[in-house]
């Protein structure tokens, strides 16, 4: 048996990137599949009729989860059309990077709202739901940025280490009731966005990693897996870094 059979999973976030494996990975362990886009309806569609294709059941949606409203919207017509959540992915995420000096109040308010205000969001819209089926796995991705801090990211390392906080806080409120909350926080993975730097600065980072590599999206995906499945049916209050043991 698949370890997501039968789940329904919503991931925000997963037109590209580490996203879109994540949802690639979800179908092939047995789920169905919701996941959101913001401005790309081109790449929501390719990757809607990739997850069809192959065999799965996905839907996606276009919604902006740092909106209450959206998301609001966004957990009614999940629920609508695969009559439940099991698992949510708290995935949607941008960043601003400048030194703190430069950094305007727009640039930090956009990412802390699309980082963090998401999160809050979506998990209180769902918990309802989750709450009466006494059930759920909710996963969110912050960063190693988020334990550690990086310079130029005043905006994105606060946005992802109040993730952390929320994941815990969250765990500790719903756990009475079988919701469990975990955070991933990936190290260095190698993207769309990464491979636009050049090869230099990308081997200095894969030269830092304990494992002399960088991460592969699929690694953040497989995290995933698990922590939805019941493979980890007693892991809550977690942050779980996959860094390649760049912070140990």
């Amino acid at each position: 048996m698949k370890l997501l059979e039968n789940k329904v999973a919503l991931i925000t976030g997963a037109s590209k990137g580490i996203g879109r494996s994540i949802a690639q990975r979800f179908v092939e362990e047995g789920a169905k599949v919701a996941f959101t886009f913001l401005s790309s309806v081109e790449r929501g569609k390719s990757l809607e009729e990739e997850l069809c294709s192959s065999g799965g059941e996905a839907k996606g949606f276009q919604s902006d989860a740092s909106s209450s409203d959206q998301a609001e919207k966004l957990i009614s017509d999940v629920i609508s059309h695969f009559g439940h959540i099991d698992i949510i992915v708290n995935n949607a995420g941008i960043t601003k990077d400048t030194l703190l000096l430069r950094m305007s109040e727009q640039d930090f308010d956009s990412v802390i709202n699309t980082n963090l205000k998401s999160v809050f969001n979506t998990t209180k819209h769902a918990q309802r739901s989750m709450l009466k089926q006494r059930s759920g796995s909710i996963i969110n991705i912050s960063s190693i940025v988020g334990l550690k801090g990086n310079a130029g990211q005043a905006n994105y390392a606060a946005s992802k280490a109040g993730i952390i906080g929320l994941t815990k806080s969250v765990a500790l409120e719903l756990g009475s009731r079988g919701i469990r909350c975990n955070a991933v926080a990936p190290g260095f993975i190698e993207t769309e966005m990464t491979a636009i730097l050049d090869e230099k600065v990308v081997q200095s980072y894969r030269d830092a990693i304990p494992l002399k590599r960088g991460g592969r999206p699929e690694d953040v995906a497989n995290a995933c897996v698990f922590l939805g499945s019941d493979l980890s049916s007693y892991v809550s209050g977690q942050v779980l870094q996959v860094d390649g043991g760049l912070l140990t």
